[in-house]
């Protein structure tokens, strides 16, 4: 066999046979050139090795470098060279070859996995499934199903998209919580509370490695609300809501005349009242603390659903007739009334005409102060306490869990306070009818209702 220094002249004139010729190259031992009868140029390195502890192989073995033309002689021999120095540390070429690419394989199939798991992982995905989990796994409120959605939908998918959760850290968690001006207290504390309950999901299906909120500070809570609307007050949005159309007029008599939360006025429906019973139940699904409730209904509150009342009416000698299906206050009788803060600023519009009439003539009457429809059910609340009504009947007529019927003492004490209730809101609703009516008698000389 020819020894050449295998150059592109050399490759050049390198002429086909009968039957393989192979030039090895007379400076780098192993490095050639085969040419094969059909006239193809293939470069080549043949070498021995062996591992330790083995005998040397007998038969050389032959590493196939590329063809000419796709490299050049420079190139293939720059290959040798490198295939001789893996030789020359105890490393088989074929071996490495090998190994190369089960790594090269291996890695594209852990690249694939990561991309189809980060797909199937972006952050827009997992909290859809979250919201949907969220709103079935138990029977909660709407209200908080609903605040869930607006945290999802207005703050978090706004700023991560299709990101991967895995990719989501605190800090941009943080930046989420910033962006949220920082006089929204309540909103910047919601919007910590909902994504850390998302993350937390997410954690426990090992969807992340941890919640990334759960080392994060929360934000500071707003302060709480101590507005108590005086008696003029209660006067004032009394008259007030009988100049607005229902059923606005009715949501906000009902809602004083209760102390019930605001959206449970507002959902008010027609199946949860009993005229002969003068009851109203409110049951669980709406209710805040997941428990049913009933409330006694006075008679001016009696009076204002007959005017609701959209079916036949009484006579002389037999009472309305309410109906058994649909929404007290609706405007279009398929779905409960909304659009609270238009409402509450044509009321206060109507308190504030109100104020100016008075002004004109030569009553001078303060201005209202600010005040939220949930501040009506802590004015109910204070309310009764003045006219003496019981602590524990306070409770049980705002349905609230705590106090009274909190800890131990809920779970022995299972009177439902169904009379003291009924005194205490009738009690109330005449209480209020006197401050409509400005014959409203010192509080110390109000009965003690549900003492």
């Amino acid at each position: 066999m020819a020894k050449v220094v295998i150059s592109k002249r050399v490759v050049d004139a390198a002429v086909a046979s009968g039957k393989d010729v192979i030039l090895w190259d007379e400076k780098l031992a192993g490095f050639g050139l085969k040419v094969t009868p059909s006239g193809r140029k293939v470069y080549l390195y043949r070498y021995r090795f062996s591992r330790p502890g083995q005998a040397a192989r007998t038969a050389p073995t032959k590493y196939t470098i590329g063809p000419h033309g796709d490299i050049t002689p420079d190139q293939a021999r720059k290959r040798a060279q490198d295939l001789a120095a893996l030789v020359a540390n105890g490393v088989d070429p074929r071996q490495h070859e090998a190994d190369l690419r089960a790594a090269q394989d291996r890695a594209k199939r852990e690249a694939d996995e990561q991309s189809r798991r980060e797909t199937e992982l972006a952050f827009s995905r997992m909290a859809d499934i979250w919201l949907k989990y969220y709103e079935h796994e138990r029977a909660r409120r709407p209200s908080s199903v609903a605040q869930a959605k607006l945290v999802v939908e207005n703050h978090l998918k706004p700023a991560f998209g299709n990101r991967p959760m895995p990719h989501i850290g605190r800090s941009d968690l943080q930046a989420v919580i910033d962006r949220i001006p920082l006089k929204q207290k309540a909103m910047r504390r919601t919007v910590f509370a909902y994504s850390s309950v998302l993350f937390g999901w997410a954690a426990k299906r090992d969807a992340i490695p941890r919640n990334p909120l759960f080392d994060m500070t929360k934000p500071p809570a707003p302060p709480a609300r101590d507005r108590v609307l005086s008696d003029e007050e209660v006067a004032r949005v009394w008259a007030a809501a009988a100049k607005l159309k229902k059923p606005w007029g009715p949501f906000y008599r009902i809602a004083i005349l209760t102390g019930q939360r605001r959206d449970e006025v507002a959902k008010l429906h027609w199946s949860e009242l009993d005229r002969a019973k003068a009851t109203w139940t409110i049951p669980a699904a709406r209710a805040k603390n997941g428990m049913a409730h009933i409330v006694p209904l006075s008679k001016p509150l009696v009076d204002e659903l007959d005017a609701l009342a959209p079916s036949v009416k009484g006579s002389d000698k037999l009472p309305p007739k309410w109906p058994k299906t649909g929404f007290v206050l609706t405007t279009n009788r398929r779905s409960a009334v909304s659009g609270f803060s238009k409402a509450k600023k044509l009321l206060d519009a109507a308190i504030e005409a109100e104020r100016n009439i008075e002004t004109n003539r030569g009553r001078y009457i303060q201005p209202q102060t600010p005040w939220r429809v949930h501040d009506l059910r802590r004015t109910v609340a204070t309310g009764l306490q003045r006219l003496g009504v019981r602590f524990e009947v306070t409770e049980a007529v705002l349905n609230h869990v705590s106090g009274a019927k909190g800890g131990v003492a809920g779970v022995y004490q299972r009177h439902d306070w169904a009379l003291e209730k009924r005194a205490a809101l009738d009690a109330w609703a005449e209480f209020v009818g006197q401050l409509v009516t400005g014959s409203c008698e010192d509080d110390a000389a109000h009965s003690e209702a549900g003492a």
